[in-house]
């Protein structure tokens, strides 16, 4: 998984970034087929948003979060960010497959 952090008015510090790849790695164990993300982080007066693009499979996943602390914003973001990856994931498992081999006595 490929990570790029982007600030916008806002500086990445070691730990803010280290806060951000630990989380996204909660994303990666759900789905192994994450190859890339993005994740932007902005300050706008009192509003801290987290925005991320998760690419999926060639499919791109985009979730954000605003709150009033960066650290609550990213922890929301990577919460969103799981569940929608893994709805992905369930949409591409066939569920009707295994009860193929089951015969009708109707």
């Amino acid at each position: 998984m490929q990570l790029d952090i982007t600030g916008h008015h806002v500086e990445i510090t070691d730990a803010l970034r280290e806060y951000v790849v630990s989380k996204m790695k909660k994303v990666e164990r759900h789905f192994d087929l994450v190859t890339d993300v993005h994740c932007i982080l902005t300050v706008e007066k009192l509003r801290h948003k987290a925005e991320a693009t998760v690419s999926v499979n060639g499919v791109k996943v985009y979730a954000d979060a605003t709150e009033e602390d960066m650290y609550a914003a990213v922890d929301r973001l990577t919460d969103i960010l799981d569940r929608r990856v893994r709805k992905h994931k369930e949409k591409l498992v066939d569920h009707r497959a295994r009860d193929s081999n089951k015969r009708n006595y109707g």
